[in-house]
């Protein structure tokens, strides 16, 4: 499993380009018939990508590297589905999981199962798994469910709506809030005007981008901005003295995952946009 390192903001100042992606950015989740995962020491994350094509996948990681015997044995898990219809299997409960449902799977599981409905058109799933103190019980929501919030104007080319998840209102969790923006046609920013939240770190999982668009993800002190180019299906992970914004080519999608000190959404302090460098 790849381990990414907590860094300074002090040291960040120094990072080239190269450096930047190999500490923040998650270039590689999703392979056929493959389970991949990275682990990040900002608040312990495990960041991870399942397609299960022509068998299920089971969710397991090596016991020496997150120290227990099963993956959740003190972890909880927030699963979406990118892809196309699927099914995951929990301790023998099973759940279909069509494009944009979101299940959380709480402490003390002790066998997941990533299954696709058809080869030809597999599913996706995108994870987020956080270290859990209590116990929450196993609980799916579809995108119709989840609770929105529209935003931004198509003046400020930011029009979008987020969709809360795992969240205080929603479904319980130990640590983990997640959930996902969906920015309109024609809008190309999100997060903007920008913040911090120095209670909590946050993971982002791009997708829904043509094959030829990126997206510009800021990252960095308020006055010490930098930036890195996201393609398709790829992540950042964002520490919790950075501003996490960015720009696309186009309009696309963002799963977004938070965990640390707190659970409230609305935590986080605002940068106003003169004080960005």
């Amino acid at each position: 499993m790849d381990m990414r390192y907590a860094s300074h903001p002090n040291e960040v100042k120094m990072f080239d380009t190269t450096r930047l992606r190999d500490e923040f950015l998650i270039e590689q989740l999703f392979a056929p018939n493959q389970l991949i995962l990275r682990y990040s020491h900002v608040d312990r994350f495990i960041i991870g990508g399942v397609v299960p094509v022509n068998e299920p996948i089971k969710l397991e990681a090596d016991p020496a590297a997150i120290g227990a015997a099963t993956f959740l044995e003190r972890r909880e898990i927030g699963i979406i589905n990118i892809g196309n219809t699927g099914t995951i299997t929990v301790d023998g409960e099973t759940y279909v999981m069509e494009s944009k449902d979101c299940l959380y799977v709480g402490r003390g599981a002790k066998e997941v199962i990533f299954a696709s409905e058809d080869a030809s058109k597999p599913a996706r799933y995108y994870f987020n798994s956080a270290p859990a103190h209590q116990t929450y019980p196993t609980v799916k929501a579809a995108i119709s469910e989840a609770s929105p919030n529209h935003l931004g104007s198509q003046t400020n080319s930011n029009e979008r709506t987020i969709y809360r998840y795992i969240h205080t209102g929603g479904i319980q969790s130990c640590q983990l809030v997640m959930g996902m923006t969906l920015l309109k046609p024609g809008n190309m920013w999100n997060t903007m005007p920008c913040h911090t939240h120095n209670r909590r770190s946050e993971v982002y999982l791009y997708f829904d981008m043509p094959e030829d668009g990126v997206v510009f993800h800021l990252m960095g002190e308020p006055d010490e901005t930098r930036h890195m180019v996201v393609r398709n299906e790829q992540a950042v992970i964002s520490p919790s003295w950075s501003i996490h914004s960015g720009v696309g080519t186009s309009s696309y999608t963002f799963i977004w995952g938070m965990a640390g000190e707190n659970q409230i959404f609305e935590d986080m302090d605002a940068v106003n946009m003169k004080d960005l460098k």
